[in-house]
């Protein structure tokens, strides 16, 4: 493990974006206190931690708060960068690339599965899960360009890297929205390069520690939707 570092996380057990960064310091071998948020109820800390966005993570480095998911990733590996593996790619076209399809998950692929799980109608459900396949078509084009000819079983190579936290944080939500709506998003038939990379990306070290069942994002789904319901009441 790195030397003790005064490191806090405040994240939430489902929240993919704290998965990221609980996933970054765990493949650096870094130690740091995780503080639990209730976004129901959000603390005065974290209102003020993160005034802007008001929500989670906030990694807290000597007092010092950082926000957003993927900067706090990056933050992370050149802040560690001699300890653990390298994140990001080191060559600069693979790291710009990497960098383009995570924005891509937070901007496109995230929003629309969470447009599965808070629709309205059934058509309006239907509507989110197409929009969502597309982005998953698009992101095993991106997988088969990634490891064409290379034999690779992740996007970052040999073993995870920036782009697999960033999609991997997802599975669990993937997995919900299947048990939830019998919507399958990613399958061996419409895209057998993710749907492979899901299962190798599972059995890592990183999510087996970090990655809550997906029955608990179930539940947060179902208390996400009566919130939204109850202030649309209103």
């Amino acid at each position: 493990m790195v030397g003790k570092q005064d490191l806090k996380l405040l994240g939430v057990a489902v929240s993919p974006f704290a998965i990221r960064v609980r996933m970054a310091l765990r493949m650096k071998g870094v130690s740091y206190e995780y503080v639990e948020e209730d976004l129901f109820n959000k603390s005065e800390r974290l209102l003020k931690l993160n005034p802007v966005h008001k929500k989670v993570p906030v990694l807290i480095h000597n007092g010092k708060p950082m926000c957003e998911s993927l900067v706090i990733v990056q933050y992370v590996d050149e802040l560690f960068a001699v300890a653990g593996p390298a994140i990001l790619p080191a060559d600069p076209y693979e790291r710009a690339t990497a960098r383009f399809w995570a924005a891509f998950v937070d901007s496109k692929l995230f929003p629309s599965l969470m447009g599965i799980v808070m629709a309205k109608t059934g058509e309006e459900r239907a509507e989110k899960v197409t929009e969502t396949s597309a982005a998953i078509a698009q992101m095993e084009e991106a997988f088969a360009k990634c490891s064409k000819g290379k034999g690779k079983d992740f996007f970052g190579g040999d073993s995870i890297g920036y782009l697999d936290i960033a999609l991997g944080s997802l599975l669990f939500w993937f997995e919900a929205v299947r048990r939830m709506f019998e919507a399958e998003i990613i399958n061996a038939s419409k895209a057998p390069l993710l749907a492979a990379w899901a299962e190798r990306f599972g059995e890592t070290a990183e999510a087996k520690e970090v990655v809550p069942e997906a029955d608990e994002a179930v539940q947060y789904a179902y208390k996400l939707r009566a919130a939204y319901a109850a202030a649309a009441a209103k």
